[in-house]
């Protein structure tokens, strides 16, 4: 059997092709009691429209691109939601790529996207070289969300405040009486930007001799390999600040493994309030970036530039907050 057709609508509701049109396209100028009847009769019928044929003839495919650096970091969840809450409101669809594997198998992050025609694109997380998408930019609205990367002409990037994250992490711990305290580090314009700040507030509190900082990957298993050679220190630190929640979760699998107790022993703060933070038995202190947030104002910036706003890029940060849970404590005494 064929699939029914926008005639059959027609036909079944009593009313002209034109008239489906309108009411398929959501269009207010219909009266109540035609739209109606046309809903019913695509229901009865089982009507789906041709999206291919609809976006032949509106130039356009309702559909945004979201390119995320790593599909495994759980952070991108409530991000994505906020971005596709109001994406959905607007009668758009996102379309998920992962860069990091379009880089493996040799393919311009981007491309796989722009191959189906979406109408925008927005990327998720650092990227090894944002400045290569001033060409996509050219052609699409482009929004960098959760990064701080420098951005091409004409993008807009939407993030978390990183600096007063970093430094409402040490102004909790230096409180707690803190006084050896670890930072490892991230990598990109975020990991800098959390670690220059974090690096900052202990200076300004006479803490600078005492800091320590180790790079990492900003995965778990760099967070405990990194925790490792920290713990083995002569003078160990009483609270690791680590630039994501996965690093955190290294951290206490490698103060468990060495036989110290969280929080009693080593206070641990992670970034990102991602849901393994709120786990119960993990209960992680970390800083909320109000990813969700973020989210929603990417859409907004998306569908302000498909509603014809031009001009130079904009950056939006939200305002993180600290969540503290019971993974820090006072400094043990010594």
């Amino acid at each position: 059997m064929r699939p029914p057709t926008i005639r059959d609508v027609a036909e079944r509701a009593g009313v002209s092709k034109s008239l489906v049109s309108l009411v398929l396209r959501g269009s207010e100028q219909v009266r109540p009691e035609k739209r109606d009847a046309v809903l019913r009769a695509a229901q009865e019928l089982g009507y789906r429209p041709n999206a291919a044929a609809r976006s032949l003839s509106e130039r356009r495919t309702r559909t945004v691109g979201v390119l995320l650096n790593d599909l495994r970091n759980p952070w991108f969840v409530d991000l994505l939601d906020g971005l596709n809450s109001l994406l959905h409101a607007n009668g758009l669809h996102m379309l998920l790529a992962d860069a990091r594997l379009n880089r493996r198998t040799g393919q311009d992050p981007a491309d796989p996207l722009l191959d189906l025609r979406v109408d925008g694109l927005v990327v998720v997380g650092t990227l090894p070289d944002p400045a290569a998408l001033g060409a996509v930019a050219g052609r699409i609205p482009v929004v960098l969300a959760g990064s701080r990367e420098p951005a091409p002409p004409g993008v807009d990037v939407v993030a978390g405040d990183d600096e007063r994250g970093a430094r409402l992490v040490a102004e909790h711990l230096i409180g707690l009486g803190h006084r050896r305290i670890a930072h490892i580090a991230g990598y990109g314009a975020v990991g800098e930007l959390r670690r220059g700040s974090f690096e900052a507030a202990l200076r300004r509190n006479g803490l600078a001799e005492r800091m320590v900082v180790e790079p990492s990957d900003m995965t778990e298993e760099g967070g405990y390999r990194t925790t490792v050679r920290l713990l083995s220190r002569p003078e160990r630190p009483t609270a690791v600040f680590a630039v994501n929640d996965m690093a955190a979760i290294g951290v206490l699998s490698a103060a468990e493994e060495l036989g110290l107790r969280v929080p009693r022993d080593l206070s641990v703060v992670g970034y990102d309030n991602t849901s393994i933070a709120r786990l119960r038995h993990v209960w992680l202190t970390t800083v909320d970036n109000t990813s969700h947030e973020v989210g929603r104002r990417a859409a907004r910036c998306l569908l302000e530039r498909f509603e014809g706003l031009d001009g130079a890029g904009r950056v939006q940060l939200a305002t993180p907050t600290l969540e503290i849970r019971g993974s820090t404590a006072p400094a043990p005494a010594r």
